[in-house]
């Protein structure tokens, strides 16, 4: 792996490559831990292992450039620290740790570079992409095609019976005219372009935000796809890269009319928050980053969802998480898995709203949690805290929500993953699935 870095002031000062170093060993001491091994065989450039795995995660390598540029570069723009991994035999990853300034660029661009092949990744804070490590293939077809289009045809090589007859001693040349010849050539088949494949579909998606009551959408939440195959990770390196990815996708839909000030109302919008990366100062520099971002008039209409929240949090730490979040955003929820969240011992001003996520379950249990999750509106009510259930995927669900009084639910049951939010609308007409 190696470590690159556009900025090379801070303060009006050079930033030593040994700074850099020293932080990327320090992350790698905490996070790449045995039976992994790791070493530094030259400046900025570090040997990893696995034996467990095939490949190097990039998104574990995209949360040490994440926390590399929090750390270094606060308050500047992203594109500050750039990783290039390279995967192969013991000797190339040497070859490749040796490499000059020069050849990293050349790699970073996609021309390649004349050593040992492998398996190259350019990772940033924003973006991973593989490149190749040998001249790129893309670029010699390229190159081909237009020399073959600027050539015209050659003259086909005359046949071997003609060529004996023209050299053969007392015989008289004549022509000789094959049956290809005596016919109009084929015309050349016109070359079909290839169709463009279809853009992969976006990374996130919005789930509608319902409110049974007055059977209608009042926001919407963002969510990856990915979930959608797949339980979502554990790890915190894995989880911070998910958030600022929704937080980037949403900024990108803010831009959208419906959103511009004075343009209607477009409800309540949700973004994810790990409760342990809100926690860590690395990845709460990685967040308030993208926070920055965001136009100050949208403050009144976001939310943050605060998922992976314990059953008994520590007061201190939910003050702290209240106090980052709260300049960016109105509303404040706790996502819970234990339906018996005891809510009694929390101050009413921690938080607007806890929602319940359903426990992966049969259906006979994840209706006893929303009933047992019901069975608290007293105290909920009392802390002036509103209730929300997510993840509803069957009718029947919805139905116990409505009977228990609970007013904020989403789901797939509710609306698929669209690919902007609906805003505050009444459902009539809009993608209620199961109504």
């Amino acid at each position: 792996m190696r470590i690159l870095f556009a900025g090379t002031a801070e303060a009006g000062r050079s930033l030593p490559a040994a700074q850099v170093q020293a932080a990327a060993d320090l992350y790698l001491k905490h996070r790449w831990k045995a039976p992994r091994r790791y070493g530094a065989v030259a400046s900025l450039a570090f040997v990893l292992a696995d034996t467990k795995a095939e490949r190097l995660d990039p998104v574990e390598m995209q949360t040490l450039a994440v926390e590399l540029e929090a750390g270094l570069f606060p308050g500047r723009e992203a594109g500050q620290v750039c990783l290039l991994t390279f995967e192969g035999d013991e000797t190339a990853v040497l070859q490749f740790a040796s490499l000059s300034q020069a050849s990293l660029a050349s790699l970073i661009a996609g021309r390649g570079y004349a050593g040992p092949p492998g398996h190259v990744q350019v990772i940033t804070a924003a973006a991973i992409r593989a490149v190749p490590s040998a001249p790129s293939e893309a670029v010699v077809d390229e190159v081909l095609r237009n020399a073959l289009s600027q050539t015209a045809p050659a003259e086909p090589a005359p046949e071997p019976a003609a060529q004996a007859q023209a050299k053969a001693p007392g015989l008289a040349a004549r022509p000789i005219v094959s049956a290809a010849a005596s016919r109009p050539a084929a015309p050349r088949p016109t070359p079909v372009a290839d169709k463009p494949k279809p853009p992969p579909p976006p990374a996130t998606g919005w789930w509608g935000l319902y409110h049974p009551p007055s059977e209608s959408f009042v926001g919407a939440a963002i969510g990856l796809r990915a979930d959608l195959a797949a339980p979502r990770p554990s790890e915190d390196a894995a989880l911070l890269t998910r958030d600022l990815t929704c937080l980037n996708d949403a900024q990108a839909a803010f831009a959208h009319p419906a959103f511009q000030k004075g343009a209607g109302d477009v409800g309540m919008l949700f973004v994810p928050f790990s409760f342990w990366n809100l926690t860590n100062p690395a990845s709460q520099e990685a967040y308030k980053r993208r926070l920055s971002r965001y136009p100050l008039d949208m403050q009144t209409r976001l939310g943050a969802t605060v998922y992976d929240t314990p059953r008994e949090p520590s007061l201190g730490l939910l003050g702290q998480i209240r106090t980052f979040l709260q300049p960016h955003f109105a509303f404040i929820d706790l996502n819970i898995t234990e339906p018996n969240f005891p809510v009694a011992t929390l101050p009413g001003d921690l938080a607007t709203s806890i929602t319940l996520s359903l426990p992966e379950d049969d259906l006979r249990a994840r209706v006893e949690a929303i009933g047992q999750f019901a069975a608290a509106q007293g105290a909920y009510r009392a802390k002036g805290v509103r209730q929300g259930v997510a993840g509803l995927r069957d009718l029947r669900e919805l139905e116990a929500c409505r009977a228990a009084g609970l007013r904020f639910v989403c789901g797939p049951a509710i609306s698929d993953l669209m690919a902007s939010p609906i805003g505050a609308a009444p459902a009539l007409g809009l993608p209620l699935k199961v109504a």
